[in-house]
């Protein structure tokens, strides 16, 4: 079970998202009771961060962009630059690939400065301007209306120029992992692009810290069976480990502690 203050903070992102959340949609989410849920939103509405609502919530438009990727980028962050190592070491020089955006992509970036002649599409702003720094990297940005909070590019045109290109491996960043369904994310317009990268590469590594695998969020991006490769941390209950390899997906995991 993920903490409190992760918890609050992901409904804080899901009411900015949404607009509004439901007493019961948070419970089904989240797997605790009402009282819980009703103490987070509470504690959020007195910090300014949402409004509290009869059954619910409602977002806070004077929210700024510095709630997510901002706070998001300090969680778990020796995991995420160990995972970032592990699927930089997956990307082999000459490659052409598809990066997500997201806290944990972005370190697969860091870790690409020392690959020759890439060629790596993202739809993150700060990928894209992390990956910059190195020569041999060719960088494609797939443009889009920016989702400011999370320095992402999503919407038609960020889908129309993925027509007519074919990468290598598309690395994909989740919101959720449902271990009987797949990876998920709960802003809509993300999980379009999300499967239309996965449909354009050869090879599709999910990458996420353990945590992922209790939150099941609304939109599926792709199919368990549809997947190649997941690199996650030690923390993975054992019986997820044994669904995914027998599934025939490749796992790799990367120390917690």
């Amino acid at each position: 079970m993920i903490s409190t203050a992760q918890r609050r903070l992901e409904i804080v992102n899901l009411t900015q998202d949404r607009g509004q959340v439901s007493i019961n949609e948070l419970c089904a989410e989240y797997g605790v009771s009402a009282v819980t849920i009703r103490n987070d939103i509470r504690e959020l509405h007195n910090r300014g961060l949402i409004v509290q609502s009869r059954g619910g919530a409602l977002k806070n438009d004077r929210l700024t962009q510095e709630l997510s990727v901002r706070e998001k980028s300090g969680e778990n962050i020796l995991v995420k630059q160990r995972l970032g190592k592990m699927v930089a070491e997956l990307v082999s020089d000459g490659d052409s690939i598809i990066l997500d955006s997201g806290t944990t992509t972005l370190e697969v970036a860091h870790c690409l400065s020392n690959h020759k002649n890439l060629v790596v599409m993202t739809n993150g702003l700060n990928i894209a301007l992390e990956l910059s720094k190195t020569e041999d990297i060719e960088v494609l940005l797939t443009g889009g209306k920016l989702r400011r909070k999370s320095q992402s590019f999503y919407g038609r045109q960020a889908e129309e120029s993925l027509n007519n290109l074919r990468f290598n491996k598309a690395i994909i960043g989740v919101d959720g992992f449902d271990i009987n369904g797949g990876i998920t994310t709960y802003f809509e317009p993300e999980a379009c692009l999300n499967r239309l990268m996965c449909e354009s590469a050869a090879e599709v590594i999910a990458v996420t810290d353990s945590s992922k695998f209790t939150r099941h969020s609304l939109h599926l991006i792709r199919p368990l069976s549809k997947i190649n490769t997941v690199v996650t941390d030690d923390g993975i209950n054992k019986e997820h480990l044994r669904t995914l390899t027998q599934q025939g997906i490749k796992v790799l995991l990367v120390k917690r502690d």
